[in-house]
This record gives C-alpha cells, sequence and structure tokens, in this order.
C-alpha cells in the first residue's frame, strides 16, 4: 500500500500519523501551510472538501481514492489492514462507540477550550470555565471506562485509544485538570511509550518543546490566533 498523508501539526493530523506508523503502512507525507490557508486552495479541496486536515489518497486504488476527516481515515485503515479494529459486529460497534465519544465529544470541547482559553483575542471567563469543565467531565467518562478496561474498547488497543490520545495527551494546553484519574493517567503512559506513539507524533512536526517553552507557546497562539480571526482553522 501507498498513501499521501496530508497533515499539519495538530491532534488530528497525528491520529493519522500515529495510526498508519502502527500499522507499519509506507506513506509519503504532505505538510500544508495552515497559516496561508493552503487548505483552501482548489486542488486540496478535490480531496477534502472542507478543507481540513487530515486527509489521505490511497494510490493502490486506480485513480487515487481520497479519504478526509481523521475519523473516517481511521476507520478505513482499520478496515483496510484488519487491524486496531475487530471484525465482530460487537467489537467493532465497541471501538466506534469511543471513537465517536472523542469525535462527538473530547475533540470539540478541547478545540473550543483552547480557542477561549489560549487563541481568542477577548477572554471570557465563562466560556473557559464552560469548555475546560465539559472537558474534564469527559475525562472522568475516559477514566471511569479504563477502571474497567486495560482499553477503551476492551483488552486490545484500537483506533479509539489513537484517537483520544492525540487530544487528551495536551490536556494541559487545553488548561484541564486531569489530576485525580489515574486509570487515564496509566493509560497514557501506556500509549506514550509505544512506539508508533512516540513516531507519529512528530509527523510532520514535534510540537511538543514549543507547548512547553512559554515564549514558544506563545508566538504558536499568536499564529492560531491569526487563523482563528481570519476563519482559517
Amino acid at each position: 500500500m501507498t498513501l499521501t498523508l496530508y497533515t499539519a501539526a495538530t491532534p488530528n493530523g497525528y491520529k493519522v500519523s500515529v495510526a498508519l506508523e502502527e500499522l507499519g503502512l509506507p506513506y509519503d507525507v504532505r505538510k500544508l501551510d495552515l497559516l496561508t490557508g493552503e487548505v483552501k486552495q482548489p486542488w486540496f479541496l478535490e480531496i477534502c472538501p472542507n478543507g481540513r486536515i487530515p486527509a489521505i489518497v490511497d494510490h493502490d486504488v486506480p485513480g487515487g481514492f481520497p479519504v478526509f476527516e481523521s475519523g473516517a481515515i481511521l476507520i478505513y485503515l482499520a478496515e483496510k489492514t484488519g487491524r486496531l479494529m475487530p471484525t465482530d459486529a460487537a467489537g467493532r460497534s465497541r471501538v466506534l462507540q469511543w471513537l465517536m465519544f472523542q469525535m462527538s465529544g473530547v475533540g470539540p470541547m478541547m478545540g473550543q477550550a483552547n480557542v477561549f482559553y489560549r487563541y481568542f483575542p477577548e477572554k471570557i471567563p465563562a466560556a473557559i470555565a464552560r469548555f475546560q469543565g465539559e472537558g474534564r467531565r469527559l475525562f472522568t467518562v475516559l477514566d471511569g471506562q479504563l477502571a474497567k478496561t486495560e482499553y477503551l474498547a476492551g483488552a486490545d488497543y484500537s483506533i479509539a485509544d489513537i484517537a483520544t490520545w492525540c487530544w487528551t495527551r495536551i490536556a494541559s494546553w487545553s488548561g484541564i485538570d486531569t489530576a485525580g484519574l489515574p486509570h487515564l493517567s496509566r493509560w497514557h503512559a501506556a500509549i506514550a511509550a509505544r512506539p508508533a506513539a512516540i513516531k507519529g507524533i512528530t509527523v510532520p512536526d514535534d510540537t511538543s518543546a514549543q507547548m512547553a517553552d512559554p515564549d514558544a507557546a506563545e508566538k504558536v497562539s499568536a499564529d492560531i490566533r491569526k487563523m482563528v480571526e481570519m476563519g482559517k482553522p
């Protein structure tokens, strides 16, 4: 299988690079510049009508088969390879339930927390509290599930774990408190030690150092603030 990954250094972008590394699939990387609005160019809109990263093109399919939306890409890769998601109906459903939990809850709430806590030019305390509080609530749901199972959908690592970890690993960036969630902490550490996760979060760039350094973090925030103001993300 030969794939092209169109991506940038964001949690949603990392979902796909971590999965590709875990699956050991060969892929080429095309890094897109979000600041210049490259994702809105006609050639990319042919691949992803929504003008967002990530997207892939599977060149094993004649003419190239494009897939957009991070969750849809994860499902496509899992079904194509027969890995990271069970094939029986109940097992598949459990993985998809937790994947949808991330797609509909964890990602959007953390994304909005990021906007109001980090990027929005005006600080609105009620909005910050709302999204950080809901993020924390969702984290407690994850912690409760992980008290019962090794991974989110059971004993086996899956695309649901990849999708969720790529977001929850940056909880501090969103200002979400993770104290008192021991099962979530255990799960975080286990995934962070996987070679594919270590590699995947460096594709196309590793932003960990920037997020940890106050001056670099402010530059990242300023750049993203520009995109928010221009409606480009």
